[in-house]
């Protein structure tokens, strides 16, 4: 007759009742539609000058501004944002961009493009969990 020594498997990690909350995760398509207005209501009629250098300092700061406050209120706490805005010449020039992230899975990034025949702007909006 075999006797148990009472000895039992650990509970794997994934089969683990967490003893928090689930953590909030970040709406991007929330922010997507806000950033997919602003950038236009914005800039439509904005045109390029090299000589008005203040006023394109300005629409960058008001987009990144009005976007990171977009950030706060979906999603208030839990995560830290960063919103990158770059406003550039438009002469018909090509482009690209990549970013390589490591992320948790509740980590998001979001970009959005306008362009108009004088100008053209990127918006890169980046949350990240808090721990």
């Amino acid at each position: 007759m075999a006797t148990t020594l009472g000895l039992r498997s650990p509970v794997s990690r994934s089969g683990a009742v967490s003893p928090q909350a689930p953590r909030p995760a970040f709406d991007t398509e929330v922010l997507r539609a806000y950033v997919k207005k602003l950038l236009p209501s914005t800039l439509s009629h904005a045109v390029w000058s090299p000589i008005e250098r203040d006023q394109v300092k300005a629409w960058m700061k008001e987009i990144g501004e009005r976007v990171k406050e977009r950030m706060v209120e979906i999603q208030p706490q839990g995560f830290k944002y960063m919103v990158l805005v770059q406003i550039t010449e438009n002469l018909g020039q090509g482009g690209r961009s990549h970013m390589v992230s490591h992320w948790e899975d509740g980590d998001v990034c979001l970009n959005e493009l306008f362009f108009n025949d004088s100008l053209f702007c990127t918006c890169t909006a980046i949350a990240v969990r808090a721990s």
